[in-house]
């Protein structure tokens, strides 16, 4: 009789089991899971990550909060084995509307440039309107300009020579009645809009929240504005201070109404056909 025959086989019941896979687990916030080694009970609360790995934070019924390493089959729910692993980020989206309110349009080339044009008295103007309103120009294919100072407009338009599809738009500062601003833009033709806000500067444009004041302080006539602005604040120079303004500006919301409008009514006119 052979050992086979006499004994019966002696890998019966021996054979080896198939390893059932244990499911993966998404550690979304207060899903409520098992320590499988310890037992502790708890909600998903956050992770943390150090050189041994990721971690996920569960913190139980009374307030107890623990770190458990995101081992495989570490987790238990309901009692059933699970791998948990970390949420990914979603995917960032992108913003609907660009920083002047307007819906955004993605994936679009700027049109070529037009003639008609937006001027602005310095380079400070310009680059807050850039900042807000950049995208819309650029679809518009607006261009604007600096005058580098009022007292260059009237030869600017000579050499301009705006006329139908070569309209000129001009955003001014201190535009108020009586004011010298006043007096050099008017009577410029049909084809000339200008338009403005009551404020010193363009700085003062922008809302004071928007640069953690309370409000812009008052400046003697006579004392240079910007210079005056940035003593009373301590913020340097003006070229500091500059900086600080425009870093604050992200969207229209930090801007004066005034100074909306005026840009808006700009655009308008120098895109509009005629």
């Amino acid at each position: 009789m052979s050992a086979r025959g006499g004994y019966g086989d002696i890998f019966a019941g021996h054979q080896r089991k198939k390893k059932v896979p244990v499911p993966t687990v998404r550690a979304e916030r207060d899903l409520v899971v098992e320590d499988a080694a310890s037992g502790f009970c708890g909600a998903v609360v956050g992770f943390d990550r150090s050189y041994d790995g990721d971690f996920v934070k569960l913190e139980d019924g009374r307030g107890a909060v623990r770190l458990f390493a995101l081992r495989e089959a570490a987790f238990l729910i309901d009692g059933k084995p699970v791998t948990l692993v970390r949420p990914t980020a979603p995917a960032p989206q992108p913003p609907t509307r660009s920083a002047s309110g307007s819906t955004r349009v993605d994936n679009l080339r700027a049109r070529v440039a037009r003639t008609s044009r937006i001027w602005v008295e310095g380079v400070h103007d310009a680059a807050l309107v850039e900042r807000v309103w950049g995208h819309d120009l650029r679809v518009e294919g607006v261009v604007v300009e600096h005058l580098e100072g009022l007292d260059n407009l009237g030869a600017r338009l000579t050499e301009f020579g705006p006329g139908p599809g070569a309209r000129v738009g001009v955003l001014v500062d201190h535009l108020v009645t009586g004011s010298k601003e006043t007096q050099l833009t008017t009577g410029l033709g049909p084809h000339v809009l200008v338009t403005g806000h009551p404020f010193i500067d363009v700085w003062q444009a922008v809302r004071p929240a928007a640069v953690g004041i309370e409000a812009w302080p008052v400046v003697p006539r006579g004392e240079d504005w910007k210079t005056g602005i940035c003593a009373r604040l301590g913020w340097g120079t003006p070229q500091q201070g500059w900086r600080r303004v425009y870093d604050a500006v992200g969207s229209f919301r930090d801007l004066e109404p005034p100074l909306i409008g005026a840009v808006e009514r700009l655009i308008d006119f120098v895109t509009e056909p005629e």
